[in-house]
């Protein structure tokens, strides 16, 4: 088995626990070490006999967070999540591409340097989108253990980030990131950050990155799902000034719940670009 094969277990157990997830709160990242804190010392008490103890509900399960344990060969050795059916299998193929490396360098850590972490993004199989995922683990001999959690809500400099990207890639080669934000992927899909872009000049939607619906249609009378002007209001305000803020109600792709956005907005020549992040 080579060495990508061989570290294999760890990416593919998280997507496998992690793929009922519910969306984060800021508490779930101390919550998911302190889990796994617990699992260790457990562990390190009990030996392999606490495996039953990770596998069933119990004091290892909390809310969405719980135990996972696989060996340095890939086999699932304990879950006390929808991975349990998978125990006793080797589970080392279940991995994409671009995890291997981001793994792959996290093993090459010795053993006895602590809990470790690593955030990344993955398909989300309970609500079909690609989505972060944040993981505590640590080796204990040729044993895994950890803990994972989803990371659905981007930040404000997520959000900056991403229009910056959008707006700079659209000054470059227009119809090309038009085409990539159209495709509802190509890097301008992020968990609930996405792009949108309006033609100042027809004030027509061009490009959108959940809903292709709302190509060419008129952006000056979009209103929020309570009947309040988005459209106008942000157009008559960018008719001014070449950046600015706006916020107000709309649907979260991921949570699908509406929910407060807060848009940040910029000019590229005759575009309005704009990415929004979300709050409760």
């Amino acid at each position: 088995m080579g060495f990508i094969r061989r570290t294999a277990w760890l990416a593919a157990m998280m997507v496998l626990m992690l793929g009922q997830a519910q969306a984060a709160t800021p508490d779930d990242g101390q919550a998911a070490r302190t889990l796994l804190e617990k699992a260790l010392a457990y562990y390190h008490d009990q030996g392999d006999k606490a495996f039953a103890a990770f596998s069933r509900q119990g004091e290892f399960v909390d809310k969405d967070r719980y135990v996972f344990v696989v060996d340095t060969e890939g086999v699932m050795l304990a879950s006390g999540g929808p991975s349990s059916a998978l125990i006793g299998r080797d589970v080392s193929e279940v991995l994409g591409p671009d995890l291997r490396k981001a793994f792959k360098d996290a093993l090459k850590i010795p053993e006895g340097s602590g809990i470790q972490q690593a955030e990344y993004r993955w398909h989300n199989w309970a609500d079909g989108k690609v989505e972060r995922k944040h993981v505590y683990f640590q080796r204990v001999g040729e044993r895994i253990l950890a803990v994972g959690y989803y990371l659905p809500r981007a930040s404000a400099d997520q959000a900056r980030a991403l229009l910056d990207k959008a707006a700079g890639d659209l000054s470059k080669n227009e119809k090309a990131t038009l085409t990539a934000i159209n495709s509802l992927k190509g890097g301008y899909l992020q968990d609930d950050l996405y792009v949108f872009v309006v033609d100042l000049d027809t004030r027509r939607y061009v490009g959108h990155g959940t809903n292709l619906r709302l190509i060419n249609t008129d952006f000056t009378k979009v209103k929020d799902p309570e009947g309040k002007p988005v459209g106008e209001p942000i157009l008559g305000m960018m008719g001014k000034q070449e950046t600015g803020e706006y916020e107000y109600r709309w649907k979260n792709p991921v949570t699908g719940r509406v929910e407060n956005k807060h848009a940040y907005l910029k000019k590229a020549g005759r575009l309005l670009v704009a990415v929004g992040y979300y709050s409760p």
